[in-house]
């Protein structure tokens, strides 16, 4: 199993901490206001973030052309459809249970680099895969009766999670000789494009003014989403492996569930502690260093 630096360490740490508690964030940002503006709107905020970042640390903003056509195809799998589908997902969905179905990707990762990319998947990481699976069974347990009502939405969030999952696969595999803030940076700008054209033709007859509550979860997404976690994650991706990188993100939707049930008033059930010691489960089995041996 891959030894984790510090600085990996860290970064898994606070990205768990910002994407955890942004589900219900997003929720209230899509409360009363157009799911896809409400992202569009992140996103443009975001983006000069993640400039003056690159400004900052030096880090150039070329992309070779060679490799423009890679970065189209890394933006529409992780970014285009992700973001379009699951924020559309949110409004019609619980945040908690938004945030379940949307990290079933790392199952779906780990299925597609074994049964796609040719992974090698050690009996410990098959463990991890399970244990993540049984947990997001036991967090959807209370809620099965009424995702079958809600049809669109829990498909809508399963497709990102499939996509996001393709897509992290092949973020992982690229050989795009160039700094991983720069990839964000420009998938980032994409999206932004991408988002405000679906926006604007869907949505522009509903747009309203924000609410209080709507400009502060467009602030944390634009500063701390856009700004920092989407950067954080992509350079995990890109430096542990597929399995490591996507199960290490799975107290993510544990976060999402807990915090949705402290600030939206959402019921725990013995599921939803089940489900955090198999998330820890899950994490340990690819994370945890083997023992070595003499």
């Amino acid at each position: 199993m891959h030894k984790l630096s510090p600085l990996q360490w860290t970064l898994l740490v606070l990205l768990t901490l910002v994407w955890g508690v942004n589900w219900p964030i997003m929720k209230l940002g899509v409360t009363g206001f157009p799911p896809l503006t409400f992202r569009m709107m992140c996103l443009w905020l975001g983006v000069p973030i993640l400039g003056m970042a690159l400004v900052v640390m030096k880090v150039p903003f070329r992309i070779p052309r060679a490799h423009w056509r890679e970065l189209l195809v890394l933006a529409v799998f992780n970014m285009f459809i992700w973001h379009a589908l699951i924020i559309i997902a949110v409004q019609s969905l619980s945040s908690g249970r938004a945030a379940i179905l949307g990290y079933t990707m790392p199952m779906f990762s780990a299925l597609l680099g074994a049964w796609v990319f040719g992974d090698q998947l050690t009996k410990r990481s098959w463990t991890g895969v399970a244990a993540a699976s049984l947990g997001v069974v036991l967090l959807l347990w209370h809620e099965l009766s009424n995702l079958s009502g809600r049809p669109v939405g829990v498909l809508l969030a399963l497709g990102a999670a499939s996509t996001w999952a393709l897509g992290t696969q092949l973020l992982r595999r690229t050989r795009m000789p160039v700094p991983t803030l720069a990839i964000s940076f420009w998938m980032t700008l994409m999206t932004a494009i991408v988002i405000s054209g679906l926006a604007l033709s869907l949505e522009s007859d509903r747009w309203v003014a924000p609410s209080p509550s709507n400009w502060f979860a467009i602030g944390f997404n634009a500063v701390l989403v856009f700004g920092f976690a989407h950067a954080a994650w992509f350079y995990l991706a890109r430096s542990l492996p597929p399995v490591a990188s996507t199960l290490s993100v799975m107290l993510i939707p544990v976060l999402g569930v807990f915090s949705g049930a402290v600030w939206l008033g959402e019921v725990l059930h013995w599921q939803d502690w089940a489900a955090v010691g198999l998330m820890v489960l899950s994490i340990a089995a690819v994370l945890w260093p083997k023992r070595s041996t003499v």
